[in-house]
């Protein structure tokens, strides 16, 4: 069984999270905390806070064991960018793109058993 956490509208581009969400795909979910925990980059402590969630949903809504649980998926797509202006000489102005985006985190339970 999977149980999924989201988090949508995040201020960081969905490369850089990217990056992170690499690093702790299929692991146990013990050891993608722990990674999460000791990397310094901003993505890492949102994709923290996704996968603690789909840890407590997998154990009070689904009833699963957290000890058995592994990172199924993880992904990352792009939200929509929000359109800022910066001035520049002689009165014009330039678009800026700050862009943000949405993580999701699976996790099901490892068939560790065969």
């Amino acid at each position: 069984m999977e149980v999924t956490a989201h988090l949508k509208y995040a201020h960081i581009s969905a490369q850089k999270c990217r990056l992170i969400a690499d690093l702790v795909r299929g692991l146990p979910v013990g050891r993608a905390v722990e990674i999460l925990s000791f990397s310094p980059k901003k993505a890492a402590k949102l994709v923290e806070s996704v996968l603690r969630s789909a840890i407590a949903n997998a154990e009070h809504n689904a009833g699963l064991d957290i000890d058995e649980l592994k990172v199924s998926t993880v992904y990352v797509n792009e939200a929509p960018p929000m359109k800022r202006f910066h001035a520049r000489a002689k009165g014009r102005g330039v678009r800026v793109l700050k862009r943000g985006c949405h993580i999701t985190v699976k996790v099901a339970e490892s068939s560790s058993e065969g």
